[in-house]
């Protein structure tokens, strides 16, 4: 079964194949998406490392001259898709979108790099990618933390890669939608409307886009400009393992100002996270910039904080909340707490599971030092391919597989998780 299970995840990443780059799936996304290449990369690298390599290069292929690398790359025009090109309006020669996503790449670099059969091919791959992951992490800090406080924040909610969380409810409330253009969704074609985000937070994702683009994508002014400003913990907590990472990959290739600067930053991002601990919850919370306050949403992206290097206490109290979660579904993790009025089990990011999610969870608690609970996890993601197929995120009750088939990452997933762990299928 597992082998089987295997080539059937190869066989996705085969079909989402563009040559240089994956799409997602077929139809709802038709681009390339930034921590998704990251992530699809650790799955191309158990059986095709040049190819696992050529799909980050062609991410940072597209990397701003300021450091920052957007969440969608537009290489080919397709209007299936909103918001296009024209919706951003960055200018660039190959468009791309105006905003960023979780910088994941450090990790996956290093990762793909320590794993490696082809030292010289990854030895080559590596020492050019180096300074393009470490400029971009430094673009974090430079330009999404411009107190210094050592966290960083996101301005849309699309940046988090959790799109339509329940963190964000009450910051998004104060996002305006007077002005917005008319618009046409695409989603909502592909998918069940039902599991998507509503029209009303589209309209306010698309007024942050129309203020952005009218700032003319000055990074220097962005932060400022938002009226949403959240200091997400599980963004931050995949930033400082990147930094950790990075780190590591720096030493190992001689680069030692590189190594060090990836160090500092990591470090006084681990102290600083300790402003988001929530002990009533026994996980992280998101904090609120923009208004001054702590958002009391008991959502994964606390626990993703587990992805980070964190204090085995922390580490700890997170497997244990992880535990009184599972008492209210079926399945691991959820993305928001199922005992709560806000939990949907099927629509996007307020309820169901997401195995990229579920990865990075498991790899930080089993560095950790919570090897059970990290395996557990492992063996639901396996459990939901056996019930749902390989698709973009399923539901913690019944496994109901939702948003797009046939999904790159989660099959990437798949063949990384089978081809690291001893786990019945």
């Amino acid at each position: 079964m597992t082998q089987e299970m295997i080539e059937q995840a190869k066989a996705v990443l085969r079909r989402n194949d563009r040559g240089t780059y994956t799409v997602p799936t077929h139809g709802l996304y038709p681009f390339q998406w930034n921590w998704d290449s990251a992530l699809s990369a650790l799955g191309f690298a158990h059986f095709d490392e040049s190819r696992a390599w050529t799909e980050i290069e062609t991410l940072f292929a597209h990397q701003w001259d300021d450091g920052m690398v957007p969440h969608i790359i537009f290489h080919q025009l397709d209007d299936g898709y909103f918001p296009g090109p024209d919706v951003w309006g960055t200018g660039r020669t190959v468009p791309t979108s105006g905003i960023t996503q979780p910088p994941v790449a450090g990790f996956a670099a290093r990762r793909i790099f320590d794993r490696a059969t082809d030292k010289t091919l990854a030895t080559q791959k590596a020492r050019a990618l180096l300074p393009q992951i470490h400029a971009w992490h430094q673009w974090f800090f430079a330009n999404r933390d411009p107190q210094g406080t050592g966290l960083v924040a996101i301005i849309h909610p699309w940046e988090s890669g959790r799109d339509n969380s329940v963190d964000w409810d009450a910051a998004f409330e104060r996002v305006p939608t007077d002005g917005v253009q008319p618009f046409t969704r695409r989603d909502t074609s592909h998918a069940n409307p039902a599991h998507r985000p509503t029209d009303e937070q589209y309209k306010r994702y698309i007024w942050l886009v129309q203020k952005f683009r009218s700032l003319e994508w000055d990074n220097s002014k962005l932060h400022d400009a938002s009226p949403f400003q959240i200091v997400d913990p599980g963004f931050n907590a995949i930033l400082i393992r990147s930094c950790v990472d990075l780190a590591a990959l720096a030493d190992a290739l001689g680069e030692g100002t590189i190594a060090a600067q990836s160090r500092a930053m990591a470090e006084k991002a681990i102290a600083a996270m300790e402003s988001l601990w929530n002990e009533k919850l026994g996980q992280y919370v998101c904090y609120d910039r923009a208004y001054g306050a702590l958002v009391d949403s008991p959502s994964i992206g606390g626990i993703l904080a587990a992805f980070a290097p964190i204090p085995k206490a922390r580490a700890k109290a997170i497997s244990d909340r992880i535990e009184v979660l599972s008492a209210s579904c079926n399945y691991l993790v959820p993305s928001h707490d199922p005992t709560t009025p806000e939990f949907d089990a099927l629509r996007y990011w307020r309820g169901p599971i997401w195995l990229i999610v579920n990865y990075m969870i498991a790899d930080g608690l089993e560095v950790a030092g919570q090897t059970e609970m990290a395996d557990r996890i492992n063996r639901d993601c396996l459990r939901l391919i056996e019930e749902g197929g390989f698709a973009e995120y399923y539901g913690p009750i019944d496994a109901e597989p939702c948003g797009g088939d046939a999904f790159t990452w989660t099959a990437a997933m798949v063949i990384e998780i089978l081809n690291t762990h001893e786990i019945e299928a």
